[in-house]
C-alpha cells in the first residue's frame, strides 16, 4: 500500500507539472536606471501571492510563482523612501501600507499597470498593460511557452513622462523633472474622462483628446475604461516575463530635456518593433513557439525521470 500511494502522489505531481497546472510563474526584470519597487495586488476573492512588494535594484530580476486560477495586478513604484519612524513610501505607484509589502493595497494612482486573470473562459490567461489609471513607469509582459493566435507581448515601452501634457504632469519631490502623468479622469474627475454617470458605457464614452496621447504612443495598452478590442490578450499554458523600461533610453532622466525625443522603440497596431532595444535573444521572447518547445522538452524529461521511478518501484 505504501507504494501504491507514493506511485500514486508521484504520477499526480507528474501529470500537474507537464500539464502546467501546478503554477504559472511571472519573472520580473528591471532594466530602468533607477530601482524600482513592485507591488502586486490579488483581486478580491484571490489569495494573495508569497509578496506583495519588493525591491528590485537596476539589472536584478524575481520569479514568482501562481497558482492558474490567480488574477490580480502588478505596478512598479518609484522615488521609495523610508522615514526616520521607519515608515515606507513612494512618490509614485505607493499602496499606503506605509511598509515595503502592499499586504492587499493598490498603487496610488498614476501607475502603469500589468494585469492578469488565468485560467479564465476556456482555460485561457487574459493580460493587459492598462494606462486608465495613468503612467509612471515603462513596461513590457512577454508570454513565454504560451500559445494562442492572441498569445502576443504587449505594454508600453515609451517614456510618457517626457510627452505627458503639464496638467496632467506628477513633478519630482524636487520639481525638477515628471515622474508620472495622470489619467484625465484622475486629473479632472469628470463623468465624461472617467466613464461614469451618463458616460458609462460603451457607447457614450469614446476617448479623449488626453487617452489618445497613451494611445498613439502605446498603442497596444489600455488607454481609457473601454479600449478592449485592442488591448486585451490571451495564452494558453503560458509563463509570463514582465519588464521595467523594456529600452536601455526609456527612463525618467528622458524626461528632464523635453526638447529632445527619446530613442524610444516603435509600435503600431499591427507589431510591437523594438528598435535597438533588444538582442536578438529577447526578440525571440515574443514569439510562442520557442517556448512552446522548451516545455515540450520539459515534459519529455519529467516522462523519463517517471519511467525510470517506475522501475525502482515495481
Amino acid at each position: 500500500m505504501p507504494r501504491l500511494t507514493l506511485l500514486f502522489s508521484f504520477m499526480l505531481t507528474l501529470h500537474l507539472l507537464v500539464s502546467g497546472v501546478i503554477s504559472t510563474t511571472f519573472t520580473m526584470v528591471n532594466k530602468c536606471d533607477y530601482t524600482v519597487w513592485p507591488g502586486i495586488l490579488s483581486n478580491a476573492g484571490v489569495a494573495p501571492l508569497s509578496t506583495t512588494g519588493f525591491v528590485l535594484q537596476t539589472g536584478e530580476s524575481k520569479t514568482i510563482n501562481a497558482p492558474t486560477s490567480w488574477g490580480g495586478r502588478f505596478w512598479g513604484r518609484t522615488s521609495c523612501t523610508q522615514d526616520s519612524t521607519g515608515k515606507f513610501s513612494c512618490v509614485t505607484g505607493d499602496c499606503g501600507s506605509g511598509k515595503l509589502e502592499c499586504s492587499g493595497r493598490g498603487a496610488t494612482p498614476p501607475a502603469t499597470l500589468a494585469e492578469f486573470t488565468l485560467g479564465g473562459a476556456g482555460g485561457l490567461d487574459f493580460f493587459d498593460v492598462s494606462l486608465v489609471d495613468g503612467y509612471n513607469v515603462p513596461m513590457l509582459v512577454v508570454p513565454q511557452g504560451g500559445s494562442g493566435a492572441n498569445c502576443t507581448s504587449t505594454g508600453c515601452v515609451v517614456d510618457l513622462n517626457g510627452a505627458c501634457p503639464s496638467e496632467l504632469k506628477v513633478m519630482s519631490v524636487d520639481s525638477k523633472r515628471g515622474v508620472a502623468c495622470k489619467s484625465a479622469c484622475e486629473a479632472f474627475g469628470t463623468p465624461q474622462y472617467c466613464c461614469s454617470g451618463a458616460y458609462g458605457t460603451p457607447d457614450t464614452c469614446k476617448p479623449s483628446s488626453y487617452s489618445q496621447i497613451f494611445k498613439s504612443a502605446c498603442p497596444r495598452a489600455y488607454s481609457y475604461a473601454y479600449d478592449d478590442k485592442t488591448s486585451t490578450f490571451t495564452c494558453a499554458s503560458a509563463d509570463y516575463t514582465i519588464t521595467f523600461c523594456p529600452a536601455p533610453n526609456t527612463s525618467q532622466k528622458a524626461s528632464q530635456d523635453q526638447n529632445t525625443p527619446p530613442e524610444n522603440p516603435v509600435l503600431n497596431n499591427t507589431t510591437m518593433e523594438y528598435e535597438g532595444a533588444f538582442d536578438q535573444s529577447e526578440i525571440s521572447w515574443a514569439t510562442c513557439t520557442n517556448g512552446f518547445e522548451y516545455q515540450a522538452m520539459a515534459g519529455i524529461v519529467s516522462i523519463a525521470v517517471a519511467v525510470w521511478r517506475l522501475s525502482q518501484l515495481i
